[in-house]
This record gives C-alpha cells, structure tokens and sequence, in this order.
C-alpha cells in the first residue's frame, strides 16, 4: 500500500500530528509540563513518558524511511521530523538511548533504507547524514565515528578500486555522487574543532585522490562535479572556528594544497570544454561553487598564505590564476543575470582584494583585464543587491586604501604590486573618477541601505587626489539648478569638515557621520 496516494497522505497527517505534538509536550521547553497527559497515555495506550513515546516515534520514521523509497515527499517529511528530534538538546540525549535510534546509526546502508538508492531523493542523503552525524557527534569517542563511517569507507575504497573506464559508467558515478552528499551531511554536523578533526583524519590523506581522479576525469558531468564541489565548500568552511589546529600542525597548508589542486583541476579543464545548450548546469555552476569554495578557504583564517612563496609552493598561485581566468571566461552581463554566480564572484573579489591585493593578484594582469574586473564592481555598486553592493565598496576601499598607502602617501619605494597599479592607473586616469563619482550618485540620489559601507571608499578615493575630488564636486553642481548651488557648495564644505588626510579608523568614522548629514542637507528642499 505505500505506493498508493492515500497512505502517503495518511502518513504525511501522522509526520504533521506528530511534528506539533512533539513540540507542545516533547520539546526541551515542555520536558517538566506534560505529566498530567502522560498520566492519562499510559491508561490508553501504555505510554508511560518521553523515552516511551519517542521510541514510538522514532520506530515509524524507521518505517517510512524503510518503506517510501520512491516517494520524495514523505522522505522529507520524515527527515524534517527526525531533524526535529534530533537537534533539540535533551530529545537528542534522549533518542541516543533508544534501540531503534542505534539500529539507524550501526545500519544505514542501502539495504536497510532503499531511498538511498532512489535517484529522485538524491537530495534527501545529504539531510539524513547530517541528522545522523549530529547524533553521532553528541557522544565522544573516535571508535564509534570509525564504526558510523565503516559503509561509507567501504564504498569510497570500491571506488577506488575502479578502473578509469569505469568512471564512466551510471553505477560508479551514482555511487561516488551519492558519497559526496553523505559526506556533505556529515561534514555540516561538525561544529566544533573535535569533530572537525574525526572527519578530517578519516578523509585526509587516504581519500584525497579519489576526489583529484574524479573531478579530473568527469569534469564534464556536472552531475559528479557539483556534489564534490558542494562537499568541498562545506568542508572548507570555519564555521564555529572548527577549522583550528594546533600551532604545530601543518593541516591547515595541507588542506589548502588539496584545495588547489582540485580547483586547478577542475578550471583547468573547464575552460576547455564547450558551451553547452545550458551553459549555467553545464559551466557556470561548477564555476560559482569553485569560487565559494576558494573563497571561503582564503579567509577561513587557518592557512599562512605567506609559506606559499617564501618556500616556491605553487599552490596559491595556481588557485589564484585559474580561478581568476574562470571568472574572466564569464561575460559581466552573465555574471549580473544569474543571482548564486554575482554572489560567488563579488564575493571571491571581496576576499581577493581584501587578502591578496599584493600576492599573485589582480594587479599583476594587463591593464585591460584590470579595468575590466574593477568595471565589474563598480557594476555591483550599482546593482539592486545590497550585499553585493557592500561586497564591492569593501573591495574598492581595499584598491583605493593601497593605492593612497603605497603611492600617494607611501614613504617607502613602492612594492612591484604598487609599481603595477599606478601604471594601470597611469594607462586609464579616469578610473578612480568615475567610481567616485557613482558612489556619489548612490548616496545623493538613492536610498541605499548599506550608507556605512559605501562611506568607506569614497574617503579612500578623496584621499587619493583632492583635484579629483574638487573635479566632481564641481560636476555635481553644475547638475544642480542655480538657485541651489550655493547651499549644496556649502554642503559639499562641510563634508569635510575636521577630516584629516589619513584613513585611521577615527578619521573614517568622522567622515562617516558627515556623509549622512551631508546627504540629508543635500536631499532637503
């Protein structure tokens, strides 16, 4: 009967009765307030307490998980249930001690939960192991964390096992996809340094290449290469400050090296691929994730990115150039057009300038490309998004920041990344400006929600050249009616108003505040 409408919508009722019930009497808050019904439980169906009802629970969600292989939506009904139970603190203790709760933890191969098997709930793997990695991770101990991922091993060690034909086949490519969504799962149920680390030693070094050889030898099925990149992302990420490892370990390099390796690995090989019909599944995707997992690895703060060049490891280098020529193989107005690529690529430019705007950058391209990537952020400021509007002032302020620091009032002899700016400053002097002068615009004319973040380049860029500065102001006014001009020029005076030339986080601050007055001057009538 499971395959028939009827049952599915009858236990769907039972998830949603079950789902509110739990949450009057079996949540954390309603532990010490529910005596009295299980008082009057027990005399009609011999629920004595929680422990009781939650095995009762837990046995029909077993079942469904068990019995609904090929129903999507109850599958995920069931895990939203189970997810539930599972992230509450005292239920989570408590379904710990159940025996039908350990059976799912010592059991969860294929065998026992065929939806696993299912391609129509692929997705759905990734939310059961997170349950199960979160209930795996309440109790301490690497001997069970072994003992959870022994199916999970078995899998990866068969795929490693297989020839590089076989790669190709159906079978391979849905087990190895269907591994790297468990281990997604699994990798966003560690919270914390200690679980971190269990699954960073069961996956480093031992099953590394496994995930080199794949991404290079299906770089162009986006149905492989999108689960990996998705796992990686996870993996990579310093949630909680989980990423952190003793002062003398060298795990946190190590990682970065795996990293590159895949990122090259994929770029490499993706940029020589045609244009499919759908381009974004076929490339973009791939492309916007490579870039989240680049970025989140860059300032994920557990890699001295200094060690690269001081001892000649490409590794750096290499991430940096492919993941800079993925970005340029995409036109801008492609990059505008898909929402999760404009977040992945302003957001890989903030980190880049931000935290390596003198090592392997952007500064070192021609001056046409680097027109072309700071054209790109002034598109950003501009757009409708204010997070990426704040994610491109952040990496103006960072371009206009070192330009002021190292050329205009820099006292040492400029560094070859300052060399390199000033020369494509040199090449397009009306760069700066015109930034500027849309930053103006924004502010003057826009309500825009991010005023503080868009305040700091603009100081950075006024301290760059005060002619600048006087240019477009006298530009803003001309704009202006006549009977207006002399009180926007006095508003334009008292902008500056005990601003120093520096960029002191006091100064910035001061300016900040004169902005706003400046802004509400300049709009009232």
């Amino acid at each position: 009967r499971y395959q028939e409408i009827s049952k599915q919508r009858l236990d769907r009722a039972i998830l949603i009765f079950v789902q509110n019930f739990r949450r009057s009497y079996v949540g954390d808050q309603a532990m010490h307030a529910s005596k009295q019904l299980y008082a009057r439980l027990s005399e009609l169906l011999g629920l004595t307490d929680h422990l009781v009802l939650l095995n009762v629970i837990v046995g029909k969600i077993a079942t469904n998980l068990k019995c609904y292989a090929e129903c999507e939506d109850v599958i995920d009904h069931t895990l939203s249930l189970f997810q539930e139970l599972a992230s509450g603190y005292m239920t989570g203790k408590l379904l710990l001690k159940l025996e039908s709760t350990k059976f799912i933890i010592a059991n969860h191969s294929r065998e026992n939960f065929p939806f696993l098997e299912e391609y129509r709930c692929v997705r759905s793997r990734t939310n059961f192991y997170y349950i199960l990695g979160c209930l795996v991770f309440m109790e301490d101990g690497p001997v069970k964390f072994r003992s959870f991922m022994e199916p999970l091993l078995q899998v990866a060690v068969n795929l490693e096992a297989s020839a590089d034909a076989a790669f190709r086949t159906d079978v391979v490519k849905y087990a190895f996809t269907g591994l790297m969504r468990d281990l997604r799962g699994i990798a966003m149920a560690t919270n914390s340094r200690r679980t971190y680390g269990l699954l960073f030693d069961w996956l480093y070094p031992s099953r590394m290449p496994l995930l080199l050889r794949a991404i290079s030898l299906l770089t162009d099925e986006p149905e492989v290469t999108t689960p990996l990149l998705k796992f990686m992302s996870e993996f990579v990420l310093n949630k909680a400050q989980r990423l952190t490892f003793d002062s003398s370990s060298p795990n946190g390099i190590l990682l970065f090296r795996e990293i590159s390796k895949l990122i090259v690995a994929y770029g490499s090989r993706i940029l020589l691929l045609p244009n499919g019909t759908n381009i974004y599944r076929s490339k973009y995707k791939g492309i916007w994730i490579s870039l989240t997992v680049l970025s989140r690895a860059l300032c994920g703060n557990y890699v001295n990115f200094g060690v690269f060049e001081l001892y000649g490891d490409r590794a750096l280098a290499d991430a940096l150039d492919i993941s800079l020529k993925m970005t340029l193989s995409i036109p801008l107005s492609d990059i505008l057009t898909f929402k999760k690529l404009s977040k992945a690529y302003y957001g890989y430019m903030e980190v880049l300038f931000n935290n390596h705007i003198t090592i392997n950058s952007v500064l070192n391209l021609d001056t046409s490309t680097f027109v072309h990537i700071v054209t790109s952020l002034e598109s950003g400021l501009k757009g409708l998004d204010t997070g990426i509007s704040t994610q491109c002032a952040s990496a103006i302020d960072s371009l206009a920041a070192f330009y002021f620091n190292n050329i205009t009032a820099g006292d040492n002899p400029p560094s070859p990344a300052a060399l390199n700016l000033a020369r494509h400053i040199g090449e397009l002097p009306s760069l700066f400006p015109q930034i500027l002068k849309s930053l103006f615009e924004i502010i003057i004319f826009e309500d825009a929600g991010n005023q503080w973040s868009l305040s700091r380049p603009i100081l950075s860029l006024i301290m760059i050249s005060e002619q600048m500065f006087s240019d477009l102001r006298a530009q803003i006014l001309a704009s202006q009616p006549l009977d207006q001009q002399q009180r926007l020029s006095q508003c334009f005076d008292k902008l500056m108003t005990d601003v120093t030339r520096s960029l002191e986080p006091k100064n910035r601050d001061r300016f900040t505040q004169n902005l706003t007055t400046f802004r509400h001057d300049f709009r009232a009538k």
